[in-house]
């Protein structure tokens, strides 16, 4: 492993680009890539040569840290520097459309908020809402001193920067691996279209409900909806720069 390049881990809520972000590393020949390995197996890797490593889930026995799905101090006691974390965040709005299928299966997306099942008697909306303002704000307290925020809208409106930027962060030789680049970056679209490829782990909670991915909301929620919902995650949205107002 060269001096320059660095370890990846890629956090965020889910439904909000990490899937896609972290399949970018697979891609670059010089990265292993595991999307969200159990956090035992991270125990396990031999982090001699560059690895990424996508939101480690719960394993049991090993209790997590608020609004993460793994103990913080062990990741970072396992992950060796140098190393770049990431938090991945999106409108909350268009998020909380895509967390629909996880959420109405039992409150399947993770890590569930400690209060879920008081939750499970709330509209879908509300209980979507409240799992994405947990996340962004329990579990991005955690982290937020020492992670670099990275915003879906501005991976899908430009990838190719987006990617030179990550890889500037990261220490990859552009050069070597622009073909690469190229192809994970044609994939990333805000349109279903002859390019557009879905990250993998993402297929199983797609609905074909919409036409765009940034202001999806528009297509999938009503005005009184969006009012509804506002109350749980409009704060939170403003520290990541989403100034989501009441509709009248």
């Amino acid at each position: 492993m060269q001096k320059s390049e660095k370890h990846v881990l890629i956090l965020g809520c889910g439904r909000s680009g990490t899937s896609i972000f972290g399949e970018f590393f697979e891609h670059l020949p010089a990265y292993t890539y595991y999307s969200e390995p159990p956090f035992k197996q991270l125990r396990t890797i031999n982090y001699a040569s560059p690895v990424a490593i996508k939101v480690p889930k719960e394993s049991p026995g090993f209790p997590p840290s608020p609004g993460l799905p793994f103990p913080l101090e062990d990741v970072l006691r396992l992950l060796p520097e140098p190393r770049q974390v990431y938090w991945q965040v999106r409108n909350p709005l268009d998020t909380i459309c895509s967390l629909r299928v996880g959420i109405s299966k039992n409150w399947g997306h993770h890590p569930q908020p400690p209060d879920w099942q008081e939750w499970l008697s709330r509209p879908l909306l509300e209980r979507c809402a409240h799992h994405w303002n947990y996340i962004n704000s329990t579990g991005y307290a955690q982290v937020a001193h020492w992670v670099k925020v990275t915003r879906f809208e501005d991976m899908i409106h430009n990838p190719l920067v987006f990617a030179h930027s990550i890889c500037e962060d990261v220490g990859i030789d552009e050069k070597a691996y622009e073909t690469s680049i190229q192809q994970w970056a044609q994939r990333v679209q805000n349109t279903n279209n002859a390019h557009f490829v879905e990250a993998q782990t993402s297929r199983p909670y797609s609905r074909p409900d919409h036409q765009v991915r940034v202001g999806r909301w528009k297509e999938n929620l009503r005005e009184e909806e969006v009012n509804s919902i506002l109350p749980i995650m409009q704060e939170t949205a403003a520290k990541f720069g989403y100034e989501i107002k009441k509709i009248f």
